[in-house]
């Protein structure tokens, strides 16, 4: 996880996104950007959300959600403590098993309003994850992140209001909007990316 840890160390917040938090106001959140070791290398855990839900349904993301006043101060282990606390809630990790190692910069989600700081983990000691809510999550599953730098699987995601942003053809489902920015970043800025077709357009109810 160096490369990764080295990026994390010295990424300006606009070398991820275009979106960034406003000056004041926001709903503060955090996601769980969590490594383990696999049989081709690293992979990252990743969640369905169930088709039922009413916003992000059937999305691929990131365990993670909004900070709860006992988490702590949003500007210090905040953030941690909620990556922790909803990856547990959401797929029945140990957070003993996880070493944080680092964290992006906060970045805006503008349609929800949240200002969103990604945690990196690394999963010390995995253990079984399940979806513990099936009427919040549809499955819990890891990616290799070889198979997220593979050109073949890469795209870009064409929503209906016109934006374009970076997408990933994996597990059966496509992973587009803020998970696939941050993937996409830093698989770039941790050394990993080989060049892929950018011209490459993919419709949002792609499936394999």
């Amino acid at each position: 996880m160096r490369p990764v840890a080295r990026a994390a160390a010295t990424v300006r917040p606009e070398q991820l996104s275009r979106f960034l938090p406003p000056s004041t106001g926001g709903r503060q959140s955090a996601v769980l950007v969590l490594f383990g070791k696999g049989e081709r290398g690293p992979e990252l855990l990743l969640l369905e959300r169930a088709s039922s839900l009413r916003s992000h349904a059937g999305q691929l993301s990131f365990p993670g959600g909004a900070l709860d006043p006992e988490d702590g101060d949003p500007e210090g282990e905040g953030p941690l403590r909620a990556a922790l606390r909803e990856a547990e809630e959401e797929t029945g990790l140990n957070p003993a098993g996880v070493q944080i190692f680092g964290v992006l910069p906060r970045l805006y989600i503008p349609v929800s309003g949240f200002v969103v700081t990604p945690v990196l983990g690394w999963w010390r000691e995995p253990t079984p994850v399940v979806a513990v809510d099936a009427g919040e999550t549809a499955r819990v599953f890891t990616v290799p992140v070889a198979d997220l730098a593979d050109p073949a699987n890469r795209g870009v995601a064409v929503h209906p209001s016109g934006h374009r942003g970076p997408c990933f053809q994996v597990a059966d489902a496509l992973v587009w909007g803020f998970t696939a920015g941050v993937i996409d970043r830093i698989v770039h800025f941790a050394g990993w990316e080989q060049p892929w077709n950018r011209d490459r357009s993919m419709p949002l109810d792609w499936h394999a």
